[in-house]
């Protein structure tokens, strides 16, 4: 049975997600964060060196990275979740595996770090606020094209793609101003598999 080393409010919760969309027994190993520093406990060290969450076990193989997992669990348990190998599609489900953590989710990580530092961070706020907004307008543009990121199939991707969409709603102003991304989050949170997510991996405040 596959086992996802689970920390609270964070990407693993994606992992549950997919899992459940693929129907797969699964076992959790919870982690609780830090109240005051909001880092994840030092027990998650003895699982990676990095002390990051997610991180799976499917029989001898130990697997961290969220695109990593999603990559190797789509490919050995849902190839329904991604297009054919050999379609022009399929480059771009890989190009929105690696955009969600390789370029969406830096400005967003920036501004919760400039916020942390109060006074301190003012004078990069204006920069990480436009790039933001660069993003997001680029992704508006892109849903207004298809239901999904991939075209009209739900894949891998969308379960990428939606952590940096729910951290924008909780922290850079997403809404309803632009409505194929809120209508998309919509979407998300209203698969069953998503919800079942939620009951077994407990409170998720990235979630608006």
């Amino acid at each position: 049975m596959i086992r996802v080393h689970h920390l609270n409010n964070s990407r693993s919760q994606r992992v549950l997600w997919l899992l459940e969309e693929l129907e797969l027994p699964y076992e959790i190993v919870s982690y609780q964060r830090d109240a005051k520093t909001m880092l994840a406990p030092e027990s998650l060290k003895r699982i990676h060196p990095l002390g990051k969450s997610p991180v799976i076990e499917d029989g001898s193989r130990l697997l961290p990275e969220t695109g990593a997992i999603v990559t190797y669990l789509v490919s050995r348990y849902g190839p329904n979740l991604a297009p054919e190998s050999t379609s022009d599609l399929y480059w771009h489900y890989v190009y929105w595996l690696h955009y969600a953590e390789g370029s969406a989710m830096s400005p967003l990580l920036l501004k919760l770090v400039l916020n942390r530092l109060g006074p301190l961070g003012w004078p990069a706020r204006g920069f990480v606020d436009r790039q933001i907004t660069l993003h997001l307008d680029y992704l508006e543009a892109e849903l207004a094209r298809s239901t999904w990121f991939v075209g009209e199939q739900f894949t891998g991707a969308d379960i990428m793609m939606s952590f940096p969409l729910e951290a924008a709603a909780q922290r850079a102003g997403l809404d309803a101003s632009r409505p194929k991304l809120w209508e998309f989050l919509q979407r998300v949170h209203a698969r069953p598999a998503y919800r079942r997510a939620l009951e077994k991996g407990g409170p998720y405040a990235l979630v608006k």
